[in-house]
Parts: C-alpha cells; structure tokens; sequence
C-alpha cells in the first residue's frame, strides 16, 4: 500500500485567475486513489497554507476552481480535495466515515507546496465536519473555520427530510435504529482534542445547516475552555449574497493570518 498522502500524479488545471496556478492531484489516501484541487499564487513568497474542505456530497457542492482561486489570491497556497468517489477518484463519499482520512492525509500536500508546519482548515456546510474531524485527529493545526458548517450528522438528518433517504442509504440506517453509526460521525463528542483556535461563521436563516449546529459547537467549545470566535449573521441564509461573501472571505483569510 502506498503512503499515506503521497502523490500519485499532478496535472496543471486552467486558472481563472492570471496571478493563480491550478494543479489536480491524485493522492493516495488509505489505499485509495482520490483528486483534489490545489491553488497557489505564482508571485513567489512565504505562503500560509489553508486546507479548503467543500461541502456537499458526491457531485453536489463540488470543488469550484473560481472560488479556491479567490482563497490563493488571498496569499494563501490552498488544497481542496474532492473526497473519494468524486470526479474518478477511487472508493464511495461517506458524508464523514472513512472519507475524513481524505482531509487528514491531504495536509502533507500543503505543507510540501507552502513549505510550513502547521495548517489552516477552512470547511463549509458539510465541510465543516471535515474540518473539525481534522483538527481532532491531527495535532498540526494551526486554526479552523466552519461556515455554515455541519457539526452533528443526526441533527443534519432531523433537519433535512430531503437527505435522509441518502443518509440511510450512506451511513446504514436511521439515527432511531443506528444512533451509534451516527454518534461515530459526530465532532461533537470529541471537541476536547481540538487545540486550535475555532471561527464558527453561519447566517441566522440558514435552511441547509440550521444555525443551531453552531450553536451547539460553540457550547461545546466553551465547555471545554477552547478558543472560539463567532460571526452570525442576522437574516442571512446558506449562501451569501455576493458582495458579502467577497467581505467574508477577506476577513477571515485577514484572521487566518493572524493565527
């Protein structure tokens, strides 16, 4: 079996932006092959590096190159991977199972192309329980940001009738007869090993991801001492309007570089 984020291939991928270089790479992550996406501005420089986890699932919410390359422009070296499954990658998107080793085997791309040794995890809606899987498993995190973020997958089935057929079918069941299948997903549980500082961002009339899961996160931040910063936002939903979202992303690249 190969190691563990090592690559397998690079290919360069058009940019939308001139100042930003594209590069689709194929990991090795538990013995599987996946894709990911990585951006990395072309003036030369010392670069932080944030690891950008995308929401969705399978083809839905997929790893956009206009917004990877609005991080990099950003000064930051960014790599998104598509999870397994997705756009020829090997294995099946687990919504948080087994394909959390795709974000925590990843990091090494980032710290070999930026050439640091600690990582910023940036992770919206579903992405955000990727990026609190990763800062739990790894001790090499140098801060998070969930936004609209996913923290607990059986308030996420409470929440969206129109998943829970795929959520079944994904993880096994319902939370009524497989709570404990559910419970193995959930951060929530397991918040005490995060030892970087948490930016929660989430608009109050969020329909997607309830603001709710961020409220839970929070408390449960709190209750264990951690560093916890929110942004809510009144009369917002899921997807920002534009001119917001452009505010959004500097802001928090400006506090990711604060860290």
């Amino acid at each position: 079996m190969k190691d563990n984020g090592s690559i397998e291939s690079i290919r360069s991928y058009p940019s939308p932006n001139p100042n930003v270089t594209l590069k689709e790479i194929v990991y090795w992550s538990e013995g599987l092959r996946v894709k990911g996406l990585l951006a990395k501005p072309k003036r030369e420089g010392k670069y932080e590096a944030l690891l950008y986890l995308r929401g969705g699932l399978q083809s839905i919410g997929m790893v956009r190159p206009g917004r990877i390359a609005q991080f990099a422009s950003r000064g930051l070296v960014v790599f998104a991977p598509y999870y397994r499954g997705n756009r020829g990658g090997e294995g099946r998107d687990e919504m948080g199972g087994a394909d959390r080793f795709d974000a925590i085997n990843c990091i090494e791309i980032l710290k070999k192309y930026a050439d640091v040794k600690d990582i910023h995890l940036y992770g919206f809606s579903r992405g955000g329980l990727m990026a609190l899987w990763t800062a739990i498993l790894r001790d090499d995190i140098k801060s998070v940001v969930t936004w609209a973020g996913v923290s607990d997958v059986t308030s996420m089935y409470m929440e969206r009738v129109d998943m829970r057929r795929t959520l079944k079918r994904i993880i096994g069941g319902s939370p009524n007869k497989e709570q404990e299948k559910y419970d193995e997903r959930n951060p929530l549980l397991k918040v005490s090993m995060i030892n970087a500082p948490v930016l929660i961002i989430h608009g109050t009339e969020d329909e997607n991801v309830s603001i709710e899961q961020s409220y839970d996160l929070e408390k449960a931040l709190m209750k264990e001492k951690k560093q916890v910063e929110t942004w809510y936002s009144s009369g917002l939903t899921h997807h920002y309007p534009p001119q917001i979202n452009r505010q959004t992303v500097k802001a928090l690249c400006e506090w990711i570089k604060m860290k």
